[in-house]
């Protein structure tokens, strides 16, 4: 285990000296490293026909730099001599950097098949032992699918060549591991939709994210990003499957980081859902708990909260509405997001209505029907006439900017 670490911090070594090359350092030991790799491609990169390109690029690559510090000899004296060895010094030295950017490219496609390879052998290990193993390299993929800035296709080839995705759906359930995978199914998914989104709609993921989130706050996490990157599709499926009963009663879990992010499903739901979507979370009493999490102390009213002594409370329209919206508007400035990640459950009820007033999954008709429900129900939920005036006022307000 450890000589495989080691063999994966040699070639990520060596990418970054290719790297550094490219930006110009070719004087330095990048540049003899990778010549070092050169001499002995013989030894070391022949046996495997996906390396090929990498070995002509390390023979280009020397080549260039022969040609670079023979720059000069044969060329005559005199002040044409120097001019022509510089501008043959300067073409090489940029062939160099070209080159050097090719080669950390072939040896990135190198770390993806290895580390992609080591992944999916140690998820299918049935012997426990590799879960270790399995949880640095699910986050070290997790990181490189999101740090890819463009499509890249040699890593999508080697996902799909070693079935990436169905050795990380059968341990979603694994508590050993399934915090990770869950993680590795989001970043799949945003790494290219139109590959990975009909497995994750059509598989069982769904429904062991939803079984895990009870046990642990990542399963839940990843199905709010699922729910964010596939939008109706996903909550149509999820209403479908008869999911939707079990992450309502998430808000009543008592872990407060699930009880939040179930928080979070529910007002993503409400924007994306079509009216029998809300009709279903309404009907297993979503607001009844809503108005349970805004009693709590880390709840009560966004508009109180934001009020100064000198004042009336809802002046601050601005921050208010923006408070109401805290996953829709991530950057605000106002203070107001920063209100909702210290008291996450505030104006639990106005944050549901809003989402539902302005989301995608209703027409105005509906919006307004399911309006007038809302306020139905917090009537019969609230447990004092102030309760229910501030809640009321709140809903009511909240949709006028």
């Amino acid at each position: 285990m450890e000589e495989e670490e080691d063999f994966l911090k040699v070639l990520q070594a060596l990418r970054d000296a290719a790297r550094s090359v490219e930006a110009g350092g070719d004087r330095g030991p990048a540049l003899h490293a990778l010549l070092a790799l050169e001499a002995g491609a013989d030894d070391l990169l022949a046996g495997d026909p996906s390396l090929s390109a990498l070995r002509r690029l390390l023979s280009r690559l020397r080549a260039i730099s022969c040609s670079v510090e023979l720059c000069g000899v044969g060329e005559g004296g005199g002040a044409v001599g120097y001019l022509r060895a510089r501008c043959r010094r300067c073409a090489g030295r940029r062939g160099i950097a070209r080159v050097a950017g090719a080669v950390a490219g072939e040896i990135q496609a190198w770390i993806d098949r290895e580390t992609i390879a080591r992944l999916v052998a140690a998820l299918r290990r049935t012997d426990g032992g590799g879960a270790d193993a399995a949880r640095a390299l699910l986050a070290e993929l997790e990181a490189r699918l999101l740090s890819v800035g463009r499509f890249d296709a040699r890593l999508q080839r080697a996902l799909l060549q070693h079935g990436l995705f169905a050795a990380v759906e059968a341990k979603l359930g694994d508590p050993a591991v399934g915090d990770g995978c869950a993680a590795a199914v989001l970043a799949l998914v945003r790494f290219n939709k139109d590959v990975f989104v009909g497995p994750v709609l059509m598989g069982p993921a769904v429904g062991a994210l939803v079984a895990a989130a009870s046990e642990s706050p990542a399963p839940l996490r990843a199905l709010n990003g699922l729910v964010a990157a596939i939008r109706s599709p996903l909550v149509d499926e999820l209403h479908a499957r008869g999911e939707l009963p079990r992450l309502v009663a998430l808000l009543c879990a008592p872990d407060t980081r699930v009880r939040a992010l179930a928080l979070e499903f529910a007002l993503r739901v409400g924007y994306y859902g079509r009216k029998e979507v809300v009709d279903a979370l309404l009907a297993e009493g979503l607001v009844k708990r809503l108005l349970c999490l805004q009693r709590s102390h880390l709840g009560g009213s966004l508009e109180d909260a934001d009020a100064s002594p000198r004042e009336k409370p809802g002046v601050n329209g601005g921050a208010f509405l923006a408070g109401l919206l805290p996953w829709r508007h991530p950057d605000n400035d106002d203070g107001a997001a920063a209100l909702a990640s210290r008291r996450p459950f505030v104006s639990a009820v106005a944050r549901f209505a809003v989402q539902v007033e302005i989301g995608e999954g209703l027409s105005p008709r509906e919006k307004r029907a399911m309006k007038l429900e809302i306020l139905r129900r917090v009537r019969e939920a609230a447990v004092s006439p102030a309760e229910e005036a501030t809640v009321l006022a709140e809903v009511l307000w909240g949709a006028t900017p």
